[in-house]
């Protein structure tokens, strides 16, 4: 929660500008679940999707009230990554070799989805 703020303002991609009728998203997990963080994220002009923490015994909200799942594709991505057994336990001492690692598997990651689709 205390470093919630740093990435929000390190982002290597610039964004496209809020336009009215067309907000900027912004879908966190169950961590990011503190008042701190959601008026940090909209102070940065992003409409927050947060998974909600329930208290033991409180009901599921009703399905009206949820949100549709949109994470899907950074857990994928995540999940693709892990499958590279280097990539799991970081055993590298300079960064820049992990970084190689790291691109390395992205981009067998694409060529395994090109050969797939193609």
């Amino acid at each position: 929660m205390k470093l919630a703020e740093a990435p929000l303002d390190q982002v290597v991609v610039p964004r496209p500008r809020p336009r009215p009728g067309h907000p900027q998203h912004l879908c966190r997990d169950k961590g990011f679940d503190y008042p701190e963080t959601d008026q940090a994220a909209q102070a940065r002009g992003y409409v927050t999707h947060t998974a909600r923490k329930r208290h033991r015994g409180e009901p599921p909200p009703p399905r009206t009230a949820r949100h549709p799942a949109r994470r899907w594709v950074l857990e994928r991505t995540n999940s693709w990554h892990n499958r590279f057994r280097k990539l799991r336990i970081r055993y590298e001492k300079h960064a820049s070799n992990y970084l190689g690692l790291v691109q390395l598997a992205c981009a067998l990651i694409v060529c395994r989805l090109c050969l797939f689709l193609g």
